[in-house]
């Protein structure tokens, strides 16, 4: 009995461990990698990957192009790690699907940015899409650790600046949150949304 139970833990450990390997972006492409960033690469090959792989049904979630909606978000992901909206499209799956990993999916969506962060570490969009994951999934904290990692890459990103003020209002840090509003809405920002919500809390000033 204790022989089976070992054996059983052993499998158990093996099939959890491997569920947690999360390797680089740079040895397991199928294209690329390629920097979602960078205008060459945007001019020269995303436009091959997302006609294959990335049409308006499977951003929206509706369908695959290639093959299964998941498999073709692995894909760009694989080419372009670091790809702002296959990332969005990939939460918003994992959101729906009430997973970390969606069925299919070769890897949890944390290793996703993970590999997205590993390979453009001075992208900021990253940052501020995997705070937004982060914070959806009640790990408000570690968001804003997101949010101020890309405020540090994009001091002047008014939308960076929006969503960091959003985070310190949901933490109930009404200052901070004042301090970003404005500086996001004299950066241009367009939405009222935490203006609105603080003046609604008697913050605005």
């Amino acid at each position: 009995m204790r022989a089976a139970t070992a054996l059983l833990m052993t499998i158990f450990c093996a099939t959890a461990s491997a569920a947690d390997i999360c390797p680089p972006a740079n040895i397991d492409a199928k294209y690329g990698p390629f920097d979602y960033t960078d205008p060459v690469a945007v001019a020269q090959n995303l436009p091959i990957v997302e006609k294959y792989h990335f049409q308006p049904q499977v951003e929206e979630l509706i369908r695959g192009e290639s093959g299964s909606v998941i498999g073709d978000l692995d894909y760009v992901l694989r080419s372009f790690p670091n790809h702002h909206r296959a990332l969005r499209s990939l939460t918003r799956l994992a959101m729906r699907a009430h997973s970390d990993r969606p069925d299919h999916a070769h890897f949890t969506v944390d290793c996703y940015f993970r590999r997205a962060l590993g390979f453009a570490p001075q992208d900021p969009i990253v940052h501020l899409l995997y705070g937004n994951y982060l914070y959806d999934g009640g790990s408000a904290k570690l968001a804003l650790d997101q949010f101020l990692q890309a405020e540090k890459l994009a001091p002047s990103n008014p939308n960076v600046l929006y969503n960091a003020g959003l985070m310190y209002f949901n933490l109930k840090e009404y200052d901070q949150a004042l301090s970003y509003a404005k500086r996001a809405y004299a950066a241009g920002f367009p939405l009222q949304g935490l203006k609105l919500k603080l003046k609604k809390a008697g913050k605005w000033q």
